[in-house]
């Protein structure tokens, strides 16, 4: 989904509901004691004071003094001590993105306004990052992975060879992980940051989550309603859809990607100069003909010295999917269709070895894949016929005609056997006694659509919703909106909610990438270098 932080002691709480009943508390566990230390990775992150610790909590919350999760914890003091509020606990979505990481490398980064009053806080949920044990599956991401590759079509799917493929996966995925594997909801993450929440010493929670964060963040707010003063929700999921329904979800997201697709290829067609003369003059078609160029004969990427493997059509759609999470990525992907256009498609090699299927310093894949796998099989309730992710596959090929493959990726979840007994489905509403969280949707987010933003508004009762008209995933400190950031912040620091139908528009023109002189190829259009390219974007999903 796609992505995406001691007064009081945190308290453990019942199995989820599902009659309407809101969830009742458990007793308390302990309080927690934090060692902080620096922890920079970069001048950056250490110069802005980063510092970590670990927290052991409960894996299992109904026995609280049995085996024990390791949570990686991070913060950034607030720069401006004598106007501290608290601490600003966020979660960029995935789920299973981690963010201490994050911290450690680059500082306060997006959230720096709101460090002035903040602390910012950022942990790696259980299962993930630098917390222990965390999720590896050890399989090769590329070829073994939750997306088969190359990708089936309806008219030659091999079902059985793709089940037996994902079988493959769900045992790899099993057998390299224990117990964790069953205690991985967001229900039982939510108790963690609200353990964490005590631990800091804050009496009452702050938090701004992205995408699945959003989720994170309702679930929150519905377990502990008493325990937050301000709830930030950018890029908001359907809270009440999400566990029960996720097979539709998917699908309408799937539907917004083919629908971002469009409009960059609209802007493109709009605006040549941008586009990096992509398509000449019709990128619609030009899009369809490079992937067909690349499924017949895989283009070169000779310059990506680190892995020059020729480039396929799927290596072409899963970059045009990763740059659509964010519009500030278009005149890369213009760029970078334009080049493969012309036939070298180093940059798209870049972009699958670097930020798609990534790896360690060891050379093994990061098996963050698998870590939104396993989060999202053990609480969703998948479809377990795996002739629907069959025929949704082939209704998904004339609906959504470059992102057909999402229903074949997700089998593995249909043949997942471990589930969370204590994952919490709702219901989400919010008391009128407690603050009202605010819901920021942008109108073309491709991830997480436009429909769910009022959906969770709808879910929540409670809460105000700011519109972002524009497009890609997630609004807030991402230079996208003043508007959308100052309301954000006045309602962060002061508690100020939005007026009613708050509408944002987005400030982020379509302007192609500007190359050097050296970089100028003999007919006029840039030889974009692979390290010119990383470094134009915003890659992260």
């Amino acid at each position: 989904m796609l992505t995406a932080l001691v007064i009081g002691s945190p308290a453990t709480l019942a199995h989820a509901r599902t009659d309407g009943a809101v969830a009742t508390a458990a007793p308390a566990t302990p309080a927690l004691e934090l060692d902080w230390t620096p922890c920079g990775l970069t001048p950056e992150g250490t110069d802005s004071g980063v510092e970590c610790a670990t927290a052991g909590l409960p894996m299992d919350y109904d026995e609280p003094d049995g085996e024990q999760v390791r949570i990686a914890v991070a913060r950034v003091p607030a720069t401006q001590p004598a106007e501290r509020i608290g601490s600003l606990f966020f979660n960029l979505g995935g789920p299973g993105a981690p963010s201490a990481e994050l911290l450690q490398a680059i500082g306060s980064g997006p959230f720096s306004a709101l460090n002035a009053r903040f602390d910012i806080v950022g942990f790696d949920p259980r299962g993930t990052g630098q917390s222990t044990p965390a999720v590896d599956c050890e399989v090769n991401q590329e070829t073994e992975g939750l997306t088969p590759r190359p990708m089936p079509i309806p008219v030659d799917v091999d079902a059985d060879a793709l089940v037996a493929r994902a079988q493959d996966y769900v045992d790899s995925c099993l057998a390299n992980n224990g117990e964790i594997l069953a205690h991985l909801s967001t229900a039982n993450v939510a108790r963690d940051m609200d353990a964490l929440r005590a631990a800091v010493g804050d009496e009452k929670l702050s938090y701004l989550g992205y995408s699945y964060g959003t989720f994170l963040g309702a679930t929150y707010a519905a377990l502990f309603p008493d325990r937050y003063r301000a709830i930030v929700l950018d890029a908001p999921v359907d809270a009440e859809r999400y566990i029960p329904d996720p097979f539709t979800l998917s699908s309408l997201q799937a539907v917004g990607f083919e629908r971002a697709l469009n409009r960059f290829l609209a802007a493109c067609a709009g605006d040549q100069a941008a586009c990096a003369g992509f398509g000449n003059g019709d990128p619609g078609p030009a899009y369809d003909a490079l992937l067909a160029t690349a499924a017949a004969t895989p283009i070169p990427a000779d310059r990506y010295e680190a892995d020059p493997r020729p480039v396929t059509a799927d290596d072409i759609r899963d970059v045009t999917l990763t740059l659509l999470y964010s519009k500030h990525n278009w005149a890369l992907l213009a760029a970078t269709l334009a080049q493969a256009e012309d036939g070298d498609a180093s940059v798209v090699r870049a972009i699958i070895d670097l930020i798609v299927f990534p790896r360690e310093e060891d050379g093994s894949y990061d098996p963050q894949s698998d870590r939104f796998f396993a989060i999202m099989a053990g609480e969703r309730q998948w479809p377990t016929d795996v002739e629907a992710y069959l025929a949704r596959g082939a209704q998904d090929w004339v609906n959504v005609p470059h992102f057909w493959g999402f229903a074949y990726s997700e089998i593995p979840f249909a043949l997942w056997p471990v589930h969370d007994e204590d994952a919490y489905d709702g219901p989400f509403t919010v008391p009128d006694s407690s603050p009202t969280p605010l819901v920021i949707a942008t109108t073309y987010d491709p991830a997480t659509p436009y429909a769910g933003g009022v959906a969770m508004v709808q879910a929540l009762g409670n809460a105000r919703l700011v519109t972002m008209e524009g497009d890609g995933h997630g609004a807030y400190g991402l230079e996208n909106s003043a508007c959308v950031d100052a309301a954000t912040e006045a309602y962060l620091f002061d508690g100020t909610v939005p007026a009613a139908g708050t509408v944002c528009a987005q400030e982020v023109p379509f302007v192609g990438l500007q190359p050097s002189p050296a970089q100028a190829a003999a007919d006029g259009r840039a030889a974009l270098s692979v390290a010119d390219a990383l470094g134009a974007g915003r890659l992260v999903r």
